[in-house]
C-alpha cells in the first residue's frame, strides 16, 4: 500500500492544478446539486420490530384521520387565584381559547377539556390537547404564531397559560456557531504547531472542502435516500475533526521529509506513502465504527452513521490527493519562515534541545510501571460515576425551569399527577365487537398496580380497532412507569385470549422504553463487531497481537471514564452551570452506543498515527525503547495538536441548544481528551516499555496468513534504496522485558 500511495502522492504533486481543480469542481457540483434537489424529508423516528412501532403503524393505517404522526401541543390553563375554570366567565374564556386554537392553520383537532374530562378535581386547572395535520418539522411559522397569539390573549386576561409538545418551538439562545468556533480554535492550534500560515491553512481548507462535499451530498440525496436534515449533524462533527487531523499528519510528515533533505516532490510522495497509509487505516476504523451503527436496526441511527462514514471516506481521499497537490504549490513554504533557507543538516541539528515529546517518552521509559498505574487508576476513578448510569430520552420535565414546556409539565404534574405527562396508548384490534372487547381490556388494565386512570375506548369507523389511554401514577421517565408497561404487556396475552383481541402498547413513553431496550440489546453485539473488526485491521497494520489488544483495552478504559464524566455533569449536575445543563436527568439512551462507535474510530486514529511511527522505527532497526522515543519525537506533538483540534471541534457543539448535540459534543470532547492524552500518551508508551520486543511478536503461522499491507513503508524504503532496514519477515521470539 505504501508504494501505491507514494506513487499517488507524486502524481498528485505533479498534476496539482488538475487535482485541485477536480476537488473544487466536485464541491461546486455538490453545492449545485443540493440547491437544485427537493427539500429533505422531515425527521422520521421508527423502530422496526418493536411493539410500540407495530401499534403506531396500525394507528396510522386504521385511524387515518387522527394524524397519528402529526405534531401535537398541550395547552395547560390555570384560573386566576381564588377562581375556578368551571365557573361562568372563566369557563367561557377557556372555551374561547379552544375555539380560537381550533381555527388555526394546519390544526386537525382540539379536545374540549370539559368533554374530555381534562379539568382538575379542584377546578383550577385544565388542559387542551391539540393535534396538527402535519409533523412538527412541517409546521409553518403562521401555525406556530397562531397558537402563541391565542395563548397570549388568554394570559393577558389574567390566566396562567403554558404550552408543551413537539409543536412548540424550543427557545433558541445560542446555536449554529459550533463549526465556526471549532475551526477558529483549530486555526490557532495549527499555526502554533507549524509556525506557518501556509501549512496551517492546508488542513483547514481541505477539511472545509471535504465537509462541504459531504454535507451538500447528503442534502442532494436527501429526498432519494430519505435523509433528513439532522442526518448531517454527525457527519459535520466527525468530518471536520478527521478532515483536519488526516491532513495534519500528512503535512507534518512532509515537513519531516523536507528536514531530512528530500526534494519537495519526493517528500510529498514519501509523506503520502507512509503517513497516508496510516490515514487509510485510521479512516477504515472510523468507517467500520460508524457503519456498524446499522446493527442497532434503528433507521435514523443507521442513516446518521452511514452519512458520517461517507464524509470520512471523502476526508481520506482529499488527504491522499489534494494535500500532495497543495504541497506542490507550497513547496518549502510549509516550513517556518526562518527555516525555509536552512539546509537539511541545519534543520536536523543533533545538538538541538530534545522536543517535549522526546523528553516525555524518555521519562515514561524510566518509570513505566508508575506512569501506567497513575493513568489507569486516574481513569478508573473518573469512570466510577458510570456505575450509576441511568438511560432514557429527554422529556419536557428535563427542559429549562423557566421554559413554557417545563412550566406546562409541572402544572400538569401538580394538578393531575405526574402520569398525565406520559400517557400510554393501548390499541385493541378485533374483527367484530371491538368496543366490547376494549371495555373489558380497559377494566382489566385499570386493576393493575400503578395505573391512575383509563379513558373510555374510542373505536374507528371500520369497528375493528379501538384506542384507550392509560394514565400511570408515575412520570414518563420514572422506573415504575417502565415496570407498568412491562406489567401491561405481560398480561396483554391473557386478556387478549379472553376477549379474542390483539392488545398493543404504544405512546411516547412506551416508545422511549422500547428505544432504550433496543439499544441495550444491540450494545454488546455492536461492541463485539466494532472491536473485532478493528482488532483485525490493527493486526494487519502492526503485525502484532498485543499492540491491538492493548489499543482495544485502552479504548474501553477511556470510554468508561468519558461516560463517568457525562454522568457526573448531565445526570448528577456537577459543573452544570458551566456546561449549560438546564436540568440534570437521565443520559440519552443512544449516548453510550454513539460514544463507543465514534470514539473507538477516533481513538484508533491516534493509535495508528503514533504507534505506526514507532513500528516504522522498530522494523528499520531501532531497539524497542528507541522506537517509542522516535514515535514521540516525530508524532507526539502532532498527535497532541490533532487531539486539541478534535476536542475544540467537539467542544463547540456544547454551546448548541439541542440537548442531544450538547451531550454528544461534551462526551466526545472529554473522551478524546482522555484517550489522546492519558491512554495514547501515557498508557501506550508505558505498556510498550514493559513489553519490549514482545509487543511486536506475531506467530509465524499467523504472519504467513495475514497479508502484509506495509503501512510503515518497509517495502517502500527497500524499493527506494534506503539502508538500515532489517528483515521484517523474520519471526521474532518472545524475549524478556527490556528497552
Amino acid at each position: 500500500m505504501a508504494t501505491f500511495l507514494y506513487k499517488l502522492g507524486r502524481l498528485a504533486f505533479r498534476r496539482r492544478r488538475y487535482v485541485a481543480l477536480l476537488w473544487v469542481v466536485a464541491l461546486a457540483g455538490a453545492i449545485f446539486a443540493s440547491s437544485a434537489a427537493p427539500a429533505p424529508p422531515e425527521d422520521s423516528f421508527s423502530m422496526p420490530g418493536t411493539e410500540s412501532q407495530k401499534a403506531f403503524d396500525r394507528l396510522e393505517e386504521r385511524f387515518p384521520d387522527a394524524s397519528a404522526d402529526g405534531a401535537s401541543a398541550r395547552v395547560v390553563i390555570r384560573a386566576p387565584k381564588g377562581e375556578k375554570l368551571t365557573e361562568g366567565q372563566q369557563k367561557s374564556e377557556v372555551e374561547r381559547l379552544v375555539a380560537t386554537i381550533g381555527k388555526g392553520p394546519q390544526v386537525s383537532s382540539v379536545d374540549d377539556p370539559y368533554k374530555a374530562n381534562a379539568v382538575s378535581k379542584d377546578g383550577t386547572t385544565a388542559y387542551a390537547s391539540v393535534t396538527y395535520k402535519v409533523a412538527a418539522t412541517e409546521l409553518t411559522d403562521k401555525a406556530r404564531d397562531a397558537l402563541t397569539d391565542a395563548t397570549d390573549k388568554t394570559r393577558d386576561a389574567g390566566f396562567t397559560v403554558e404550552t408543551g409538545g413537539d409543536a412548540v418551538m424550543a427557545e433558541q439562545e445560542m446555536g449554529g456557531s459550533a463549526e465556526l468556533i471549532g475551526i477558529a480554535i483549530s486555526a490557532v492550534v495549527l499555526i502554533l504547531t507549524f509556525g506557518s500560515l501556509v501549512a496551517a491553512g492546508m488542513p483547514l481548507l481541505t477539511a472545509i472542502i471535504g465537509v462541504g462535499i459531504g454535507i451538500s451530498g447528503i442534502a442532494a440525496l436527501g429526498s432519494v435516500l430519505d435523509l433528513s436534515a439532522t442526518t448531517s449533524t454527525l457527519a459535520m462533527m466527525i468530518g471536520l475533526a478527521v478532515g483536519i487531523d488526516y491532513a495534519l499528519f500528512i503535512v507534518s510528515r512532509y515537513r519531516a521529509e523536507i528536514a531530512e533533505g528530500r526534494e519537495p516532490e519526493e517528500a510529498a510522495g514519501r509523506a503520502t506513502g507512509t503517513a497516508g497509509s496510516a490515514v487509510v487505516f485510521a479512516g477504515l476504523t472510523v468507517v467500520v465504527a460508524l457503519s456498524g451503527l446499522a446493527i442497532v436496526n434503528i433507521p435514523i441511527l443507521t442513516k446518521m452513521g452511514l452519512a458520517a462514514a461517507a464524509t470520512v471516506v471523502i476526508a481520506v481521499l482529499i488527504a491522499l490527493t489534494m494535500i500532495p497537490a497543495l504541497l506542490g504549490f507550497a513547496g518549502r513554504k510549509v516550513l517556518r519562515r526562518k527555516d525555509r533557507k536552512k539546509s537539511a543538516s541545519e534543520l536536523s541539528d543533533p545538538n538541538a534541545k530534545p522536543k517535549l515529546g522526546t523528553r516525555w517518552a524518555r521519562f515514561v521509559l524510566r518509570h513505566p510501571l508508575s506512569v501506567l498505574l497513575v493513568a489507569v487508576l486516574g481513569l478508573g476513578a473518573v469512570a466510577v460515576p458510570a456505575a450509576s448510569l441511568e438511560l432514557g430520552l429527554p422529556d419536557e420535565g428535563s427542559s429549562a425551569p423557566d421554559s413554557t414546556q417545563r412550566k406546562a409539565y409541572d402544572m400538569l404534574s401538580q394538578s393531575f399527577g405526574a402520569g398525565f405527562n406520559g400517557p400510554l396508548m393501548i390499541t385493541v384490534s378485533k374483527d367484530a365487537d371491538v368496543a366490547g372487547a376494549a371495555k373489558t381490556v380497559g377494566d382489566s388494565i385499570a386493576k393493575i398496580d400503578g395505573v391512575a386512570a383509563v379513558t373510555p375506548a374510542q373505536a374507528n369507523k371500520a369497528g375493528d380497532t379501538a384506542i384507550l389511554n392509560v394514565i400511570p401514577k408515575t412520570g414518563p421517565s420514572d422506573h415504575d412507569t417502565e415496570e407498568l408497561v412491562k406489567s401491561i404487556r405481560s398480561t396483554a396475552d391473557g386478556i387478549g385470549a379472553d376477549t379474542g383481541s390483539e392488545i398493543l402498547v404504544t405512546g411516547q413513553t412506551a416508545m422511549t422504553i422500547d428505544f432504550s431496550q433496543t439499544l441495550d440489546d444491540a450494545l454488546l453485539p455492536y461492541l463485539g463487531l466494532v472491536v473485532g473488526l478493528a482488532f483485525l485491521l490493527l493486526m494487519l497494520v502492526f503485525r502484532s497481537i498485543l499492540v491491538p489488544l492493548k489499543a482495544a483495552l485502552g479504548f474501553l478504559l477511556s470510554v468508561a471514564a468519558a461516560l463517568g464524566a457525562v454522568v457526573a455533569v448531565f445526570q448528577w449536575g456537577w459543573l452544570a452551570d458551566i456546561v449549560g445543563v438546564d436540568q440534570p436527568g437521565p443520559i440519552m439512551s443512544m449516548m453510550p452506543i454513539f460514544m463507543i462507535g465514534v470514539v473507538f474510530g477516533l481513538a484508533m486514529d491516534y493509535e495508528v498515527f503514533l504507534v505506526t511511527r514507532m513500528r516504522e522505527a522498530y522494523v528499520h532497526g531501532a531497539r524497542p525503547g528507541e522506537s517509542v522515543v522516535t514515535g514521540f519525537t516525530h508524532g507526539g506533538r502532532v498527535v497532541a495538536a490533532a487531539a486539541i483540534i478534535m476536542i475544540s471541534v467537539f467542544s463547540g457543539f456544547i454551546m448548541e441548544n439541542d440537548d442531544m448535540i450538547k451531550m454528544m459534543g461534551f462526551g466526545l470532547a472529554i473522551a478524546v481528551l482522555f484517550d489522546a492524552f492519558v491512554v495514547r500518551m501515557a498508557i501506550v508508551p508505558a505498556v510498550l516499555a514493559l513489553l519490549g520486543k514482545s509487543a511486536w511478536w506475531l506467530p509465524r503461522w499467523l504472519d504467513k496468513v495475514l497479508p502484509n499491507v506495509d503501512v510503515e513503508g518497509e517495502k517502500l524504503h527497500k524499493n527506494l534504496g534506503d539502508t538500515g532496514t532489517p528483515d521484517a519477515e523474520t519471526d521474532r521470539e518472545l524475549t524478556p522485558v527490556g528497552r
